[in-house]
C-alpha cells in the first residue's frame, strides 16, 4: 500500500526521482484557471488529483482507526472486504490478457483464509490456502484444458498475493494486544511511502529499478528506511512496551519489505500493460494499489513482533 499523498505507481513512492524544483511536481495546467475562472485540480507529476488523493487517504485512515476502536472483529471485517476486493481487482487485471482466475473459489478461499487465520492461527491459514488452490484447480479444469496451466499458475498467485499474505494481518489482530500490533504495522508501512516520497522528490538522483519503476531512487529508499526507523522507535515502546531499538529495526526491515511490495505490483502492472489495478479510489487507482506494500510487510511484521515483543 502506497502513501495516500504520493499517488500510485507512476510516482512509485518510496523513492520518486525528480528535479529538485517543487514546481516540477505539478501539472502546468493546474496553475492556470479553466474556463469560467475555476482553477484546475492540483495534480502530481503523474497527473493525479492531489486533493482527491489526500482526501481518500484520510478517509481510509479513518476507516482503519474507527474499526480498530470499535472492535477487533470490525477491523477483521475491513481486512476481509479489502483483501477480497483487491484479489478481485488483480483477477480482473489478469483477464485483460486472457488469463482466467475462477471467481467463486477465489472469493470463498479469500474469506476462509482471512477468517481462519484470525480464529485458528498459522496452521488454519496454510490448510485453507491449500484447499483454495485445490478448489481453483478443480473449477478451472472443469472449464476445459486449453490454457489451464497458465490459468492455474495465475490463480495460485492471486490466492497467495494478496490473500495468503494478508492472513498474517489477521493473525496479528488475534493477539491479546492485536489492535496495538496492527497500528504499529500500519504506521511503519505507511510512513515508508511518506518518507520515501518526500526524500525522493527532493534528492532522488539514482534509480533503484528503472526497468520496473523509473521513479524510485536509492535516495528515496534511504528516506523510507530512516523515516520508518524513527516511527518504529517511537510507536513500538509507546504502544507495545518494546525497546526503542527493536522498533527502529522493525521500521527499517518494514521499509525494505514495503519497497519490495511496490516493485512486485509494478512488475505485474508493467507485464499487463496497465497503470492501475482499478479506479475505485480517486487519486490512487484501485484498492490493490493501496494493499501492495501492506500485504508484503504483514508476514514480516507478524514474525518480528511475535519474536521480539511478548504477547500482551
Amino acid at each position: 500500500m502506497t502513501d495516500a499523498t504520493a499517488g500510485t505507481d507512476a510516482p512509485d513512492a518510496p523513492g520518486a526521482t525528480a528535479p529538485a524544483d517543487p514546481a516540477a511536481f505539478t501539472d502546468p495546467a493546474a496553475q492556470e484557471p479553466e474556463e469560467g475562472g475555476q482553477a484546475a485540480p492540483r495534480t502530481s507529476r503523474a497527473g493525479r488529483d492531489l486533493r482527491a488523493a489526500v482526501g481518500v487517504g484520510l478517509l481510509l485512515g479513518g476507516v482503519v482507526i474507527g474499526s480498530l476502536v470499535v472492535d477487533a472483529r470490525a477491523f477483521l471485517a475491513v481486512v476481509v472486504l479489502a483483501v477480497t476486493y483487491g484479489s478481485w481487482e488483480l483477477r480482473r487485471a489478469l483477464a485483460t490478457k486472457g488469463i482466467s482466475v475462477p471467481l467463486v473459489p477465489l472469493a470463498l478461499g479469500s474469506v476462509g483464509m482471512l477468517v481462519s487465520a484470525y480464529l485458528r492461527g498459522p496452521e488454519a491459514l496454510v490448510v485453507t490456502f491449500g484447499l483454495t488452490v485445490v478448489g481453483l484447480l478443480v473449477w478451472r479444469v472443469a472449464d476445459g484444458l486449453s490454457g489451464a496451466a497458465r490459468d492455474l499458475g495465475a490463480s495460485t498467485l492471486v490466492a497467495f498475493y494478496p490473500v495468503f499474505l494478508g492472513g498474517f494481518a489477521s493473525m496479528m489482530l488475534a493477539a491479546p494486544d492485536g489492535r496495538q500490533r496492527i497500528v504499529v504495522f500500519v504506521l511503519v508501512t505507511v510512513f515508508s511511502d511518506i518518507g520515501g516520497y518526500a526524500v525522493g522528490v527532493k534528492l532522488g538522483r539514482h534509480p533503484m529499478a528503472p526497468s520496473l519503476s523509473p521513479k524510485k531512487s536509492w535516495e528515496g529508499f534511504a528516506g523510507s528506511v530512516l523515516t520508518c526507523a524513527v516511527v518504529g522507535a517511537v510507536s513500538l515502546p509507546l504502544l507495545l512496551g518494546g525497546l526503542w531499538w527493536t522498533g527502529a529495526v522493525l521500521g527499517a526491515v518494514a521499509a525494505g519489505a514495503a519497497t519490495l511490495g511496490d516493485l512486485i505490483e509494478s512488475s505485474i502492472k508493467r507485464d499487463l500493460g496497465i497503470k492501475d489495478m482499478g479506479t475505485l479510489l480517486p487519486g490512487h487507482g484501485g484498492l490493490m494499489d493501496r494493499l501492495d506494500s501492506l500485504v508484503v510487510v504483514a508476514p514480516v511484521a507478524w514474525a518480528f513482533l511475535l519474536f521480539f515483543v511478548p504477547l500482551g
